[in-house]
């Protein structure tokens, strides 16, 4: 084989030791299961469709992403399954909307639920094949007791639980309005004598432990690169596949690139665009080192942006919103317009998935857990419905076939949340509502019911600025169809195994390493951080260990508990040094 790599005479000499030492029987598992793919799934936060340079021209911070799809397929018609974060990630991890998993508004600091626990979770089905699954980053589908996703299917968790402005810090970064640092000191106060629990600092776990409360926000990056790295590299060594998810807190405010230092605040978010970017760049690389030819890395968003943040939002490109925001508010995040939904989505699998190619097949979010589980050879599970399609084929250049229909829902800026009243129909959309959220210190776009609904024609009005006129042939003969399809669904939904998500919040379900602080305060210690840990999910409780299928610490008293030699060098990207104003 001409220029057989350094990783693949490693890995090779790896499967000649497995083979000497072991077992007929055990070293045909350990082959079947280095045959099964490696996934890694990288899903960014408030990322708009032309924050890509592929996509748009005019952004320039995204080099690695671009090379990326340069090397693999870019798909230009693809949708988060909501215009909002909890409800976009439970379709993510369950391949159902959210009238079916229960998930229709996002969770908060005290919610007592999360993910409703009878919902089937990717990482569970995986894990029951032999998988190892992790999760780096922002979790969002509940963090206490059984909701927490050591419970949910990944051995191993080390990140947010929620979104980044969802607590202090004592580094608050860049938002609209500002956000102030965490308190230092608290002598008469403290968060167990509180009733509410918005002023928690913001946690970072690893496992069911808090290690920093309050996070270091400038170093989150370089902490993920570290277990990231960890994780790739000792699946090497435990020979088993793994499913990695990476849900990055770029580009979610508050926007915090480290080492940034400028007098420009509107160069804040070219900077942590370009680091979220060689982020992924790196994590591309140490994988194409060790599992190039059997990793699939798939890149999406979770929303488009969000717009109300004004120069620390990014850009929905084409995809405008024109009718909405010309009668006031934005048309991006909690929105259904496609700013709101439309996101910027790149699959690289060398020898796998051809380079260089972009579909304009209608794809979704949903898509990826049943196309997983297609490549992993685990049918989907038989007591539910499931929205997403496997979409293996388009991924392999096959076929452009994706979805007829896709619905969007309600996330926030109209309606009763998760409902569906706009729906995608091939090249047309209709709006049976309409509503702008929160625009660029600006005002919210009322709220509107349409029946008949509004229907664009997006191949010709991506902007979607002008709707078909009622009176033509075109505009029923779509209306009549969208209206079954919509009519199809609801009656789906109904006969269907559904969940239904429990919002109530309590002070006490808030994360807290130290309840004698008026935030939480705690750092450089393990803080157990009260989570109960189902030991039939998760099996033994193994805590440091940054990603590794090892025997429990306890039975291996040299074990060291951190990744020694196996930290990807983080690098900041280049960034200005000027002084930073107040």
């Amino acid at each position: 084989m001409k220029g057989c790599s350094a990783a693949l005479l490693v890995s090779s000499a790896f499967l000649a030791s497995v083979l000497y030492y072991h077992s007929d029987l055990l070293a045909g598992e350990k082959r079947n299961s280095l045959l099964k793919p490696n996934f890694i799934i990288i899903l960014a936060d408030d990322i708009g469709w032309g924050d890509v340079h592929q996509n748009w021209p005019s952004t320039v911070e995204t080099p690695n992403l671009d090379k990326m799809a340069e090397d693999g397929m870019r798909f230009l018609d693809f949708h988060a399954a909501a215009s909002t974060c909890s409800p976009s990630r439970a379709s993510l991890l369950t391949g159902r909307l959210g009238l079916r998993n229960g998930v229709t508004r996002n969770f908060a600091v005290g919610s007592i639920g999360g993910l409703p626990l009878n919902e089937t979770t990717l990482a569970e089905e995986l894990k029951k094949k032999g998988y190892y699954t992790a999760i780096i980053g922002k979790w969002h589908l509940g963090h206490h007791d059984q909701y927490h996703p050591g419970n949910r299917g990944f051995d191993y968790y080390y990140g947010i639980p929620y979104s980044n402005d969802m607590g202090c810090t004592d580094n608050p970064g860049y938002d609209i309005p500002e956000i102030p640092p965490c308190p230092k000191d608290s002598v008469t106060q403290c968060f167990k004598c509180k009733n509410v629990s918005a002023n928690v600092a913001l946690p970072l776990f690893e496992n069911f432990d808090i290690k920093q409360q309050p996070v270091n926000l400038k170093m989150l990056t370089h902490l993920y690169a570290e277990r990231i790295s960890g994780i790739i590299q000792d699946a090497r060594k435990s020979g088993k596949p793994f499913f990695l998810y990476v849900a990055l807190a770029h580009m979610h405010v508050p926007l915090t690139p480290h080492g940034f230092e400028s007098e420009n605040s509107t160069d804040v978010f070219k900077t942590s665009l370009r680091e979220m970017d060689s982020l992924i760049g790196q994590i591309r690389r140490i994988s194409d080192t060790i599992h190039k030819e059997n990793t699939l890395i798939w890149f999406t968003g979770d929303n488009g942006p969000w717009a109300e943040k004004c120069e620390f939002s990014g850009s929905v490109g084409p995809f405008v919103g024109s009718w909405q925001t010309q009668r006031g508010g934005s048309s991006a995040k909690r929105t259904t317009w496609e700013g709101g939904h439309r996101v910027p989505a790149i699959a690289y699998w060398p020898s796998r998935i051809p380079a260089n190619v972009t579909t304009t097949a209608l794809l979704s979010m949903l898509d990826i857990f049943p196309t997983l589980l297609s490549f992993a050879h685990i049918s989907l599970p038989k007591d539910r419905h499931c929205d997403g399609l496997d979409i293996s084929q388009v991924l392999f250049g096959h076929s452009q076939s994706g979805h007829q229909v896709l619905f969007h829902p309600n996330s926030g800026a109209a309606g009763k949340f998760g409902d569906l009243q706009t729906v995608r129909l091939e090249k047309y959309k209709a709006f049976y509502i309409t509503g702008g959220a929160q625009a660029c210190r600006g005002d919210i776009g009322p709220e509107k019911l349409h029946n008949p609904p509004l229907i664009f024609d997006l191949s010709q009005d991506p902007a979607e600025s002008v709707p078909l006129d009622q009176s033509s042939a075109e505009y029923w003969r779509v209306a009549d169809r969208i209206a079954a399809k919509t009519k199809a669904m609801l009656q789906s939904i109904a006969n269907d195994n559904t969940s239904q998500a429990d919002y109530t919040t309590k002070a006490s379900a808030a994360p807290c390493c130290n309840e004698h602080h008026v935030v939480c305060r705690c750092w450089g210690v393990s803080k157990s951080s009260g989570v109960l840990h189902n030991s039939k999910a998760t099996g033994n409780r193994k805590k440091l260990l940054i990603g590794r299928n090892l025997p429990d610490p306890k039975s291996q008293p040299n074990q060291k508990t951190v990744s020694e030699g196996h930290q990807l060098a983080w690098q900041a990207p280049h960034s200005t040094t000027a002084s930073r104003t107040a």
